[in-house]
């Protein structure tokens, strides 16, 4: 194993290990925000850090093996090069599951996605080719058992789709989906064209994780300012005499909000807790959608046909891909939703960069 890569991986280990300590610490569970933040790291470092625990075991075994080579009993010599052998064989495929890991990160957490595709430039040929690439994606999904459900479409009037968004649904659909994202080009001759000409025109794809639903917000006791004062308004005496009126004030988001509605300054309190829990759980709605609509934008550009990622050349029956510079001449096949090849070799680009960054990071730590 390279250097570099081992490296980083003891940093996790010991990432791994201060983590596990602290949850097992007595008052771990008394910040839920942090708890939860450290069973979430536990679990992310774990599934790389156990398999290069065993690849470790492997090592010091190959070494054990190695050094009984060196004895003079012949049956003890062959049986050494055979635990040798088989720890070297499981130690190729260790790291490469570490490789595959370290490089497919979180996003293969995500299993469910929404796949959206809107015509761009080129008029009426850009919306029949949207149609082409949802009919492409459809196959493609069919053919990995993703169930593929219709959210919204604005059809054309000459066919193809303005625009339409889908949900699919599986495991590890978002995997197969996700390199899909930007502007592809489509040059061919439509059937309303009586000379010939080629003609360019474009579609955007958007591919987004479905996000999982937020219906609860945790709100730590440390984060609040309760001050208690005396309600105003209608109420008779009591209002004049106690304090029962609540005002809390969320010091990280600077929500404040107020309960003097009931005599009992613990309703009260518990309603504007309520209060206040909605209000943060309605603002983490607003800034996820803000999220997800930022990054659809910087998936898809403008739409614009030199933005593109992918080039469908029908006269020449090829399909380039301009982010690793890819062509295939197999254009029926992938139109017909065998686009796995393109979806594997996106992968191992992927794969390589993610690898480059884990070491350029190590360099520099």
């Amino acid at each position: 194993m390279d250097k570099k890569l081992s490296n980083k991986l003891d940093s996790m280990q010991t990432q791994y290990q201060e983590a596990c300590r602290q949850l097992t610490q007595a008052d771990a569970a008394a910040d839920q925000n942090k708890y939860r933040a450290l069973c979430q790291e536990c679990a992310r470092l774990k599934r790389i850090v156990e398999p290069y625990q065993q690849y470790k075991k492997c090592l010091s075994a190959l070494e054990e093996a190695e050094q009984l080579m060196q004895e003079n009993d012949r049956a003890l010599k062959q049986l050494a090069k055979e635990e040798r052998l088989a720890n070297l064989q499981k130690m190729e495929g260790l790291e490469e599951e570490i490789k595959q890991k370290l490089s497919l990160g979180e996003e293969t957490e995500h299993d469910n996605l929404f796949l959206e595709i809107r015509a761009g430039t080129g008029g009426r040929e850009a919306a029949i080719f949207a149609g082409d690439l949802f009919a492409m994606y459809s196959r493609y999904a069919e053919a990995q058992q993703w169930p593929v459900e219709i959210v919204s479409l604005h059809e054309s009037e000459s066919g193809g789709f303005k625009e339409i968004i889908s949900r699919i649904t599986g495991k590890k659909a978002y995997a197969g989906f996700r390199y899909e994202s930007g502007v592809h080009r489509v040059q061919r001759v439509p059937e309303t064209e009586s000379q010939g000409r080629i003609h360019t025109s474009a579609a955007t794809v958007a591919v987004m994780p479905e996000a999982q639903a937020i219906d609860h917000v945790d709100v730590n006791g440390d984060e609040l300012k309760i001050d208690t004062f005396r309600a105003s308004g209608a109420g008779g005496q009591h209002v004049n005499k106690t304090d029962s009126a609540i005002r809390i004030t969320h010091l990280p988001s600077g929500l404040v909000v107020e309960c003097q509605e009931d005599r009992s300054q613990h309703r009260n309190k518990t309603q504007a807790l309520a209060l206040l829990k909605a209000k943060l759980l309605d603002k983490k709605k607003k800034e996820q959608a803000a999220r997800e609509a930022a990054a659809r934008k910087t998936m898809v550009g403008s739409g614009d046909r030199s933005q593109r990622i992918r080039t469908y050349n029908f006269p020449q029956g090829r399909v380039t891909d301009h982010r690793i510079g890819l062509t295939l001449y197999q254009l029926d096949r992938i139109m017909g939703g065998g686009i796995e090849s393109l979806v594997a070799a996106l992968a191992r680009q992927r794969q390589l960069q993610r690898l480059t960054d884990h070491a350029d990071n190590t360099d520099s730590s």
